[in-house]
């Protein structure tokens, strides 16, 4: 299993960054797919997901702000954010989703190394 996130950097506030995840080993195209993040302190979190049908949703905090995408013959799922805030500095992580309604997911043993994002204010 590989899930390797990249795309993080430091930006200020307002500005955007667009992630990917290109992945192996997970029968992707079967796959519900979404990103995490878990900042200091905090517990990790899934901000966004991807059904297999392309089907979205989102938390709260990102919704209009965040879009997630995937392309299927690229094993590989997208995050575009765009008007950043300090709030949303974490390190970034993809992995599969058990539902995207419902955004329930299981704790998965193989995370990667996830991408960190610095907004600054």
């Amino acid at each position: 299993v590989q899930l390797q996130a990249s795309g993080g950097g430091l930006v200020q506030a307002g500005g955007s960054l667009r992630l990917s995840c290109t992945t192996s080993g997970i029968a992707f195209n079967t796959r519900d797919m979404g990103w995490f993040r878990q900042a200091p302190g905090k517990q990790r979190e899934l901000v966004a997901a991807v059904s297999s049908s392309s089907t979205t949703n989102y938390v709260d905090s990102v919704r209009g702000r965040f879009t997630i995408s995937r392309d299927n013959a690229k094993n590989t799922v997208y995050l575009q954010m765009n008007n950043l805030k300090p709030e949303d500095t974490a390190v970034y992580y993809c992995n599969i989703v058990t539902d995207v309604a419902t955004m329930f997911w299981a704790l998965r043993d193989y995370w990667g190394q996830g991408t960190l994002v610095t907004v600054s204010s």
